[in-house]
């Protein structure tokens, strides 16, 4: 399982993710140089550590590498995720924890989730807005009635770059 990346690894991934494409040290070196004084050999450590820990993936282009990243940043949250969750020594309490600190629009990205992983539940009524299933009221309760679309999630849960991630076992 991965561990969270540093500050400075993470600002040099959230640039290889927003960016997609192959990447070079100077091209990122400038964009962080927008906010912070760094040298060009930190920035060409950071991604050659980076590419060591199997995060991202290089190839010559002239005399420099072009950076691309392994994984996509769903899949790194995804991974850190799963890893405090198996560290609970009660994951059901834990995911009820978690649960309990998601606002409405987490909670209804989480449904259209599910709804893409168990396609079973696509036709399983809702309980009215404000009712849990057992009938109970959900004080909680905020999504509206209507099933969200879940096209634009459908379409990056069918992505075959979504699922890569680096090895694990670091």
């Amino acid at each position: 399982m991965p561990r969270p990346l540093g500050d400075l690894e993470d600002a040099v991934m959230t640039r290889v993710w927003q960016w997609n494409r192959p990447v070079t040290v100077r091209e990122v070196l400038e964009d962080l140089q927008q906010e912070r004084s760094i040298a060009y050999t930190t920035v060409m450590t950071v991604m050659d550590n980076l590419h060591q820990k199997g995060w991202l993936r290089r190839e010559v282009d002239g005399r420099a590498y072009r950076y691309t990243a392994v994984s996509t940043r769903a899949a790194y949250s995804a991974a850190l995720m799963n890893e405090a969750w198996s560290h609970s020594d009660n994951p059901a309490a834990a995911l009820v924890a978690f649960f309990g600190m998601m606002s409405a629009e987490q909670r209804e990205a989480l449904q259209d989730a599910m709804r893409i992983v168990r396609p079973d539940l696509q036709g399983a009524p809702r309980p009215p807005s404000g009712e849990a299933p057992d009938g109970a009221v959900d004080e909680g309760a905020d999504e509206p009635a209507d099933e969200p679309a879940d096209e634009p999630l459908r379409e990056a849960a069918e992505d075959p770059a979504d699922g890569a991630g680096p090895e694990t076992g670091r």
